[in-house]
């Protein structure tokens, strides 16, 4: 698949912006759009693994490395202003940075504040530091905001990582209808939704990658399929996830509302003999 052919903004000589950028889905995409011929921007906050990310770049990739915290505002419209100095124009935009372990409802504020700074402010740093340059211009954008399977069916345990993901799959969704609505289609914004993937965030539990975790270059080659047929909800399976298991789990945490079930009532013992019936397809 040429270049063109998976979105107009993804062209040789076009620049691409990616946080998170220094290991992971990050450094996979980067390689990616590097290899497409694209200039790619690696904003991370550990210079040494930036460094590190850079070196593994295909050789001749015009690239540029910066440290970055995406929590704080002013960090990432640094980021835009000396991208955007060095290379002019953004035309992708991938807010791929995250964090974990957040805790639940009632863990410390800290560490709400940090994946909430994180995941979903972030997220909103970047993309009020680079779209509105994207809307203004005359050239195609793509913007592309990694969320989680976290953020739609709300597995129990690291709550503030399910809010922050929540917050940008809403985030990313406004967005899409804007850009449709001032760009005509001519910038477009899309969300990644990761499944299993062993990631250094992965890593930090489990030492080796688990049969049923994807890699992060096959998260990437499903986003450039998504990205290809224009989906914006680009649903990533693993090794041990069908596409059926995932459709049937989103639509059980959604009927949750619909049926007035308890929260979160896939992992409810009363409802566990119905849920396990209602994969099954009885």
């Amino acid at each position: 698949m040429t270049d063109q052919a998976i979105h107009p903004a993804i062209a040789r000589g076009n620049t691409a912006v990616i946080t998170g950028a220094a290991s992971g889905i990050g450094l996979a995409a980067a390689q990616r759009f590097a290899a497409l011929g694209l200039r790619v921007v690696l904003a991370d906050r550990d210079q040494d693994k930036l460094a590190a990310a850079e070196a593994a770049l295909p050789a001749g990739t015009e690239s540029f490395i910066q440290t970055i915290n995406v929590a704080d505002r002013a960090s990432v419209e640094g980021l835009a202003v000396a991208v955007t100095q060095r290379f002019g124009p953004v035309s992708v935009l991938m807010n791929n940075a995250g964090v974990g372990g957040g805790g639940n409802a009632l863990a410390a504020p800290e560490a709400w504040e940090r994946v909430l700074g994180v995941n979903l402010f972030g997220v909103l740093h970047g993309v009020q530091a680079f779209v509105p340059a994207m809307v203004s211009g005359n050239f195609p954008g793509l913007v592309i905001n990694t969320g989680s399977k976290q953020g739609i069916t709300q597995p129990p345990g690291d709550t503030a990582y399910n809010v922050s993901k929540s917050g940008v799959k809403a985030l990313t969704e406004g967005l899409a209808y804007t850009l449709r609505n001032e760009t005509a289609g001519r910038v477009s914004a899309h969300l990644l939704i990761p499944g299993f993937t062993y990631t250094g965030m992965t890593a930090a539990r489990l030492p080796t990658q688990p049969p049923g975790a994807w890699t992060p270059d096959q998260v990437v080659t499903r986003m450039f399929e998504g990205v290809a047929r224009n989906e914006f909800y680009i649903l990533c399976q693993d090794n041990e996830t069908t596409r059926e298991m995932d459709d049937k789990r989103i639509l059980w945490a959604a009927q949750d509302i619909t049926e007035n079930r308890p929260a979160l009532s896939r992992w409810h013992p009363d409802y566990a003999e119905a849920f396990k019936a209602y994969m099954a397809g009885k």
